[in-house]
């Protein structure tokens, strides 16, 4: 039952100002080296994916975006958006090799994808936690913008936790937690690794909102159910509510007798969704879910698992 109410360059503190004793000079050669350094190591783990789509009437169109590799034997993981109404495509590598590849499932809800390239030998990529992300930490951005095989541009951490509005035929959903950044990103993109400091992929390119503002599936313990399930099942089922929503503190007088220090402020309910169903409106708090506390998002994401479709 729902319950509501009506780092461095990775962590660095000091990272404004070089440290003393460091010429600026020096310091921008350290990032300098930490770009080279993330885009050297990840430069073989992400491909260009040229994509056949269908289009109505019989037609076809070739579409374009990029994709980050998971496993040696060829898993890679890319935006639903980017292979939606292709069955497969060509993958080329920055080392000029081509395969071709099959779409093995797909979540437009969640805008993720898995394709399996007929290789054995490739490289996978490191995959990181978004979830220890911070504001202002640095990020690496590599893809295939507009044909461009291999680019790379750099950025900060914008913003955490925003909401991004997807579709899959009649269902509308808003995917919650997306990263925000400032690294340049531009059609072709999408599927594209966004990577911290290490070159651990903490995200994948989804969508530009405008100009230094894109944003980045996370991956995290929630992204990681969903590309197990693809490649497993070739689908992702969840419950699903139909809200956006964020973490909001509890006022004293609501916090001590529901022992709870915070629930999710409902921001927006998708029409004919569960949630307007069930009569949440924009201002409610949902402090637990199946009997688990709730206070943030990522806890509504982790409770949201498949055994609770159906449930009231």
């Amino acid at each position: 039952m729902l319950h509501f109410i009506a780092h461095t360059l990775e962590d660095s503190a000091a990272r404004d100002e070089a440290p003393a004793g460091v010429t600026e000079a020096e310091a921008l050669d350290a990032y300098s080296a930490i770009v080279t350094s993330v885009a050297d190591r990840l430069a073989p783990s992400v491909t260009s994916l040229r994509v056949a789509q269908r289009l109505r009437g019989g037609r076809r169109a070739e579409g374009a975006g990029s994709g980050v590799i998971i496993t040696p034997d060829g898993f890679a993981l890319t935006s639903a958006h980017v292979i939606q109404r292709a069955d497969g495509g060509t993958a080329s590598f920055a080392d000029g090799r081509e395969f071709p590849f099959q779409v093995v499932g797909s979540d437009p809800l969640s805008d993720l994808a898995v394709i399996r390239i007929t290789a054995s030998d490739l490289a996978p990529a490191e995959l990181g936690d978004a979830d220890r992300l911070r504001v202002g930490q640095l990020v690496v951005a590599i893809g295939n913008p507009l044909g461009f095989a291999g680019s790379v541009t750099t950025g900060v951490v914008s913003a955490l936790g925003r909401s991004l509005p997807t579709r899959a035929g009649s269902a509308g959903r808003i995917v919650e937690n997306v990263i925000q950044t400032d690294a340049a990103l531009n059609p072709g993109n999408s599927g594209g690794a966004l990577a911290d400091s290490r070159g651990r992929v903490v995200g994948i390119n989804t969508a530009v909102a405008g100009i230094g503002l894109g944003l980045a599936v996370p991956i995290n313990r929630t992204t990681g159910r969903i590309l197990a399930a693809l490649m497993r099942e070739g689908r992702y089922r969840r419950a699903y509510l139909g809200i956006a929503g964020g973490r909001r503190p509890l006022p004293p007088r609501l916090a001590q007798p529901l022992r709870r220090r915070a629930g999710v402020e409902v921001v927006e309910v998708v029409d004919g969704s569960p949630a307007a169903g069930a009569g949440l409106r924009r201002g409610d708090v949902i402090v637990e879910l199946a009997s688990e506390p709730v206070e943030g998002v990522g806890d509504l994401q982790r409770l949201m698992a498949a055994e609770l479709i159906g449930r009231p």
